[in-house]
């Protein structure tokens, strides 16, 4: 490595199919694991580099003693198809399945005790009579917001996700102009929007929110049913992907920070890392937004300084290990309450005894930041009212995981700022959730943007495509 090229014996020197084509995909997340796999796959030799120790981004695991511990709750829904590909291709699915059919139960603390209990969930009938049982009998509507939400879910079902100007527009006044009372919001349009937007109806895009509520309750009966990993999620994002890398051929390298990328005069790419050149015909630029400006070279972009008006939105996540169970279902929501959702990761982490929950906290600006005596000042007795178990129970450990750039903001306007796959330099392509895969940024779009990313490269290599992978990006 000290002659600033690749060592001897690395997959530079070994002969491929004739193609000659080489790689480099910056990033490990999702978005660069699903670029990598899918160049790797067209015969492509890529080299993937992360500059953490590990890869799969902002979903990930880590050791606490003897428990695994995700840094975030991350679930992904029917309708995620791309989602569903990458699970099938790195051989996780099974690891990681979804609801026979969607059912969310939902308590409120503001309710009677005994008429607390609610539930979203949907029936085996077309749209939109799947959901009208479900809507009809929640009991945390009124019989008048009930109907309303009805008249304002068809009003969403008619709007072309196409236009641009949903994206000037904020979710809540498009809410309110329809009729939704603030208890609507709270209690339906907000419970599921805050966890899959990262932000209350008034603080995101129209846009982003008619693609979620169109795609996820209003395109098919089952779009909107549930999945989430019943293993650590570093089993499947790192420890399945790196697996299936290596059968692909991908040379992985973490712990390796690129610190520039520049163009050759041959046509070529020089990706700089800490003590090597790397040189390649494509490179994928997987990485948060922000670093990708730092890293682009002069020209890539018309305006590069649009992604750093690209806003981030922190999410926290509470964790409570109890000496007991305290809540028989896998997940609930709340209503009436600074919790949002509770998730139980008991057999996921490993433990042994007792019970572990998990609080996802989205668009937790305001507490961020907050001491962690703060937080279990908070939450542990609001846990006590949600769970009457948790009242006589001993709480074994408590701690925090804050994210704080875990996604994008989706701002009213931020369409306008999210760049596509290709740049105006021939070989350089960006990929991330933040791109413009038209989803929030969730795993669905950071998967989505590994699939443009790659086929622009492809096509441009002139290298054919892997009909498995866009055979599901088509039929999303």
């Amino acid at each position: 490595m000290t002659d600033g090229t690749r060592p001897e014996g690395s997959l530079a020197d070994i002969p491929g199919d004739g193609a000659g084509k080489d790689a480099v995909v910056v990033g490990g997340g999702l978005a660069g694991i699903t670029a990598a796999l899918a160049l790797a796959d067209a015969g492509v030799r890529v080299t993937l580099v992360e500059g953490r120790p590990r890869l799969g981004g902002l979903a990930f695991s880590f050791q606490r003693g003897d428990l695994t511990v995700d840094n975030g709750q991350h679930v992904y829904l029917r309708c995620c198809t791309a989602y569903r590909w990458f699970l099938d291709r790195i051989e996780g699915t099974a690891l990681a399945p979804l609801q026979d059919r969607l059912d969310v139960p939902v308590v409120d603390l503001a309710r009677p005790v005994g008429r607390r209990l609610g539930r979203l969930r949907r029936d085996a009938l077309p749209v939109p009579l799947h959901l009208g049982r479900s809507l009809a009998t929640y009991p945390h509507l009124s019989l008048a917001d009930r109907a309303k939400v009805g008249r304002a879910a068809l009003a969403l079902q008619g709007l072309d996700l196409a236009d641009p100007s949903l994206d000037a527009t904020d979710f809540g006044s498009w809410l309110t102009a329809h009729g939704q009372s603030a208890r609507a919001v709270e209690a339906l349009w907000d419970l599921v929007g805050v966890a899959t937007l990262n932000a209350v109806a008034g603080d995101a895009s129209l846009g982003l929110a008619a693609m979620v509520f169109k795609t996820g309750l209003l395109s098919d009966p089952g779009a909107a049913d549930i999945g989430w990993a019943h293993v650590p999620l570093g089993e499947l994002h790192d420890r399945l992907a790196r697996k299936a890398l290596d059968s692909a051929g991908v040379r992985t390298e973490v712990r390796t920070r690129v610190t520039s990328i520049s163009p050759d005069e041959n046509g070529r790419w020089s990706v700089q890392v800490p003590g090597e050149t790397l040189r390649a015909d494509a490179v994928v630029l997987a990485v948060a937004q922000r670093e990708a400006y730092d890293l682009l070279p002069e020209g890539a972009l018309d305006a590069p300084e649009r992604l750093l008006e690209i806003g981030t939105a922190p999410i926290l996540n509470v964790h409570v290990v109890y000496d007991r169970k305290v809540l028989s279902s896998p997940f609930f929501a709340a209503l009436g309450t600074p919790v949002q959702w509770v998730f139980d990761r008991t057999d996921a982490s490993g433990l042994r005894e007792g019970q572990y929950l998990a609080l996802s906290q989205s668009a937790a600006q305001d507490e961020i930041d907050e001491p962690v005596a703060g937080l279990r000042e908070r939450y542990l007795p609001e846990l006590e009212r949600l769970l009457p178990r948790a009242r006589g129970a001993r709480v074994k450990d408590f701690f925090v995981t804050r994210e704080r750039t875990a996604t994008f903001a989706p701002t009213p306007g931020v369409g306008r700022l999210r760049p596509d796959a290709r740049t105006k330099a021939p070989g350089l392509w960006l990929a991330g959730a933040w791109t413009a895969t038209g989803w929030p940024a969730t795993m669905e779009s950071a998967v989505r943007s590994g699939v443009s990313a790659a086929e622009a490269a492809l096509g441009a290599l002139g290298r054919p495509r892997p009909r498995h992978l866009f055979d599901v990006e088509e039929a999303a």
